[in-house]
């Protein structure tokens, strides 16, 4: 299992990178930012970062407001 904003997420079995998960989890990839195991994710490695149920994901989206 892995963590996922503090909840616990099952993930697909096989290979999964981190752009397929976020996709998938209907995240615009322009409005967030990832940290992966206490280190902020670059967006040009989503493609190439694979996930593991070892890993925690914090995900924070941007929102405009005044």
């Amino acid at each position: 299992m892995m963590r996922v904003n503090g909840k616990e997420r099952c993930l697909e079995a096989g290979r999964t990178t981190l752009k397929e998960f976020l996709l998938k989890e209907g995240y615009r990839l322009e409005h967030i930012a990832v940290e992966r195991n206490g280190e902020i994710a670059p967006k040009a490695e989503y493609e190439t970062i694979m996930l593991t149920e070892a890993d925690t994901l914090e995900i924070v989206s941007f929102v405009g407001g005044g």
